[in-house]
């Protein structure tokens, strides 16, 4: 049936299409042109939409039935025993092995010897004491030096601590013995049978003892008793006592500190200053002084502020004069940004008690024929800016200017040809104590960069210009001074490290003494000290847990610098030694 419908259609349409195309051929109806006038807008009606839930009228539909339920609770014995949790295992880093004591050894050139001892035991938990002793020593000559430069550095330190609930105390005894030799005479000055004539040799001795407390919780803070006996081998000798203590109280929300102290030191020189023509009479003296500095402190997140004011009373008991001296002591801080900047500054002053064993300390070179008077640091104004850029950079920046009167200085004795002391310090190869009032202008700056916990690099420059009372120079202070240090841990065994320092031109002057004793008419020849550079290395292997070897080079540029007037220092020093730690 469907095969006759198709057959009907295709007749149809071909009878429709002649048709249409006869018409065509017998009239042709030409073109014509339609206009729109509105444009065919089709609508939809809205659509009826039948909600998703409808509403029910029907109440009965409406209505909930209730409906109770009850469990009927039939017990099942169960086999079913869970398998108990097992805790992961971590590996333990063992503790580092502590040893209470260590010995070490050296040896270089030129004949350098190197020891040192140190234990520290516990007695009880409470209560310990530790041991030390070094010995540093060189019997090598210095090339071009005529005299005897041998020098030996042996020190013992012995200390007892003690802790209790809220306090704790100790005590602790030391002694010292240092030779150095007067080997610095002018070149070409001398003749053989006058240098094998002089004694240049000085031996120093010396022996002290302390005692402290210190108390938690009370207003009495800490105390600390010292007593220094120092000697020499030309008879001179000196005993000094120092006694300070603190005390803090509360003040509102703030606190007052007060602290307090008593400084002593006698002493005496067998021969007179070496611009006497004869080394009769000694030098005597004996300086008191007592202090007392309260302060008030004042703090909140980021500014601290230190108010105080020190005052002491200065008296020269050899010669019965005193004075009393009010000197300012304030400090603050202020967190610019945090950590990365902290303004910093302050204003302090003290009367510096000096003594003969603080010149040997800076200058073994002195002559036994010093003057001993405190400095008067009548103010140290200064403002800094610090802080920590990145986690591992820091910096500090500082300008600083400081009045001080009697400022200690060294300058070289005069040659004084008449006189007859035993030992030979007279021909211009030793130094005076010189006092000068000096008002300094300071700047220092400062890098240290930790690039790990395994590197550490640190460089700082520091500037000084200064202005004195007699228009001389500040003699044999330098201008300008810059370190450089630096270490490395490499890898678990071996560690590195290097210090490299300079220091500037300073000014000396060498004067040949006259019968009249006066310095002004001594004949005077300036000096001038080049500035020198100073490199040092160490390299160390740690063969374990106890043992480590090491290597020392000092002056790698073998550089002869003059550090004194005369005196040129040991060139190229290499020392080998090891470390073993142990148990006592």
């Amino acid at each position: 049936m469907h095969k006759h419908i198709k057959l009907s259609l295709i007749f149809l349409t071909g009878v429709f299409q002649f048709a249409m195309a006869q018409e065509e051929e017998k009239d042709d109806i030409g073109t014509e042109t339609v206009t729109v006038t509105k444009a065919y807008t089709p609508t939809i009606n809205d659509a009826f939409k039948i909600k998703t839930m409808p509403n029910l009228n029907d109440s009965i539909v409406l209505q909930k039935k209730k409906i109770n339920y009850s469990i009927f609770s039939v017990p099942v014995a169960s086999t079913f025993t869970p398998a108990k949790g097992k805790a992961s295992a971590v590996k333990k880093t063992p503790p580092p092995v502590l040893y209470n004591s260590y010995a070490s050894a050296g040896v270089g050139n030129p004949a350098n010897l190197m020891g040192k001892f140190y234990t520290s035991r516990t007695i009880d938990r409470e209560s310990g004491y530790t041991l030390g002793l070094g010995h540093n020593s060189s019997r090598g000559d210095i090339d071009g030096v005529a005299l005897d430069n041998i020098y030996s550095n042996t020190e013992l330190d012995a200390t007892y601590t003690k802790r209790d609930s809220d306090f704790d105390w100790g005590v602790n005894i030391g002694a010292q013995h240092q030779l150095y030799n007067w080997y610095g005479i002018p070149d070409a000055t001398f003749t053989k049978e006058e240098v094998e004539a002089i004694d240049e040799r000085q031996n120093y001795y010396m022996a002290e003892a302390s005692g402290h407390i210190n108390v938690e919780d009370s207003y009495f803070e800490n105390a600390k008793l010292e007593y220094r006996r120092f000697w020499d081998a030309v008879k001179s000798g000196e005993n000094r006592a120092v006694l300070k203590t603190g005390f803090s109280f509360p003040v509102a929300e703030e606190n007052l500190g007060i602290k307090a102290k008593v400084d002593y030191v006698s002493g005496s020189f067998e021969n007179a200053s070496l611009n006497n023509p004869v080394n009769t009479p000694g030098i005597d003296y004996s300086n008191l002084q007592v202090g007392i500095s309260p302060s008030l402190a004042l703090a909140n997140a980021d500014f601290s502020l230190n108010l105080g004011v020190n005052l002491v009373y200065g008296l020269d008991m050899e010669n019965s004069d005193g004075n009393f001296y009010i000197y300012p002591a304030v400090t603050a801080s202020y967190r610019l940004l945090d950590d990365m900047a902290i303004l910093y500054g302050g204003v302090e002053g003290d009367l510096m008690q000096n003594s003969y064993y603080g010149f040997v300390e800076d200058n073994p070179y002195v002559s036994p024929t010093l003057t001993i008077v405190p400095t008067d640091k009548q103010y140290d104004a200064y403002v800094g800016l610090k802080g920590q850029i990145l986690p591992n950079l820091s910096y500090n920046a500082k300008l600083s200017y400081t009045t001080e009167n009697r400022k200690a200085l060294y300058k070289l004795n005069p040659r004084n040809d008449a006189r007859t002391d035993e030992k030979g310090y007279y021909y211009s190869n030793s130094f005076e104590v010189f006092y000068d009032d000096v008002k300094t202008i300071g700047a220092f700056g400062e890098l240290n960069v930790d690039v790990n916990r395994n590197f550490t690099l640190g460089v700082n420059v520091e500037y000084f210009n200064y202005n004195t009372e007699t228009d001389n120079p500040a003699w044999n202070l330098p201008n300008l001074t810059s370190s450089l240090f630096m270490d490395y841990q490499i890898g678990e065994k071996w560690y590195a490290g290097a210090n490299l320092f300079y220091v500037g031109e300073r000014d000396d002057v060498a004067t040949i003494a006259t019968a009249s004793g006066n310095p002004a008419d001594f004949f005077a020849t300036p000096i001038t000290l080049d500035g020198y550079f100073d490199a040092n290395f160490h390299v160390g292997y740690r063969w374990n847990d106890q043992l480590s070897f090491f290597l020392k080079v000092a002056n790698i540029a073998n550089n002869n610098y003059q550090r004194w007037a005369n005196y040129p220092v040991q060139g190229l020093q290499v020392m080998g030694g090891l470390t073993y730690k142990f148990d006592l």
